[in-house]
């Protein structure tokens, strides 16, 4: 199998494998070439020629080790083949067989990489038992003891081993830095996602309210226009303000996803009264209770889902509502808040309800901040209820963050 590799690293694999085999091939000619070929009878020139192409193969297979692991490790055998088949020496440029050996571990496929470890043992044991004849030759055929042979093969898989065994841990490196790089790339996505939807949350409030007080207010200007014509300007320029207010929210709203930058349209409980003014302004008397008062200032992240809770309620109302009042009561207290939003259910509204996102949007807004939302029918009126706990407003859920189907939604 070959792995893609730069041509950088290539070259550099190539530059090293020379650098190897000039360097160590001529030490071993030089050191290990006396007297030290040929225990089977070859000539000195056998012999040498032997040792160039054992050394050329070991070393070319260290300059393909990173491209290609498993014909690194074949071409590596037939080197040692080769040496052993001229019988020469263990020489300097063996080294090579401890990198492909790293390679095989390091960068081969699961396939390569078990083979390389059972090239370790086999190589490990066929090298000791070799060293051993080697020697008992060299040394007139007296035979070295058993004791002493075994040392010789423990030796070799050490050497072997730890080569292998220091590819493989590299191998968990770079795949512990994959999966942390899979990792942070889906924690980025999720983020991206996270972020995309609080926009389209805030996008749906921000245009579903402005909708309903427009529509509200063209349909109080087109019927009251006959009997007050005084009126229409008044119903125009309300108009005229709420869609401003609304095109300026969405274009901050575009702005954040064009840059990614600022937090965007986030309101407080000091814009309520702009809120329930704008209702007023369509038609809808909201009556508003507040007790007990807040004991401080509550957190942002509270202030921000009250807000738009009370923003999709009321605009539920100007859809689906009698167009009369909306009964609002906001209870504070130390460890959380009540939101109670209730409306009569007009006649228009019967099959209209539960056909949206807002239900669906008021519940996200309240699980957010580890809260929950009930929305549903309650005889004639159509009741909106959260509970918001004020201690854990960063977003969190905690036990109470389940969230309770409701009926109608926008």
């Amino acid at each position: 199998m070959i792995r893609p590799l730069s041509r950088t690293a290539l070259v550099l694999d190539i530059l090293g494998a020379v650098l190897l085999f000039a360097t160590l091939t001529p030490m071993s000619l030089v050191f290990y070439g006396q007297g030290s070929l040929s225990f089977i009878g070859i000539s000195e020139s056998a012999g040498i020629a032997a040792m160039a192409v054992a050394g050329a193969l070991q070393c070319g297979a260290v300059a393909v080790g990173r491209l290609a692991p498993g014909i690194a490790l074949a071409v590596a055998w037939v080197g040692a083949v080769v040496q052993m088949a001229a019988g020469l020496s263990p020489l300097p440029f063996n080294v090579a067989i401890l990198l492909v050996l790293y390679a095989t571990a390091a960068w081969g496929s699961r396939r390569v990489m078990w083979a390389g470890l059972i090239s370790a043992g086999v190589g490990a044991v066929v090298a000791g038992l070799y060293i051993s004849v080697f020697n008992s030759a060299s040394y007139g055929g007296f035979g070295i003891t058993f004791a002493a042979a075994t040392l010789l093969v423990l030796a070799s898989v050490l050497a072997l081993g730890f080569a292998w065994v220091g590819g493989f841990g590299w191998r968990m490196v770079l795949r512990a830095r994959r999966i942390r790089a899979a990792q942070m790339r889906a924690e980025a996505a999720t983020a991206e996602e996270q972020e995309r939807v609080r926009i389209a949350r805030d996008m749906h409030d921000i245009v579903a309210h402005s909708l309903a007080v427009v529509i509200a207010q063209a349909d109080g200007a087109r019927y009251a226009s006959a009997v007050d014509p005084d009126a229409a300007p008044a119903a125009l320029t309300t108009i005229a303000q709420t869609a401003r207010g609304a095109l300026s929210d969405v274009r901050m709203l575009l702005t954040q996803l064009r840059h990614r930058q600022g937090d965007g349209p986030q309101p407080t409980l000091a814009d309520l009264e702009t809120l329930f003014a704008q209702v007023r302004q369509a038609g809808i008397e909201p009556r508003v209770t507040v007790d007990p008062m807040p004991p401080g200032e509550p957190p942002g992240g509270i202030q921000l889902a009250v807000y738009r809770i009370l923003q999709e309620a009321l605009t539920n109302a100007l859809r689906y509502g009698d167009g009369q009042s909306v009964e609002i009561h906001l209870a504070w207290h130390p460890a959380f808040v009540d939101i109670t939003v209730a409306n009569v259910i007009g006649e228009s509204a019967s099959t209209s309800l539960g056909g949206g996102h807002g239900i669906i949007g008021m519940r996200e807004r309240a699980q957010l901040v580890g809260g929950v939302l009930r929305a549903e029918r309650d005889g004639g009126q159509f009741v909106v209820r959260a509970r918001l706990p004020i201690g854990s407003s960063e977003g969190g859920q905690d036990g109470t963050g389940a969230s309770v189907a409701g009926g109608g939604d926008s």
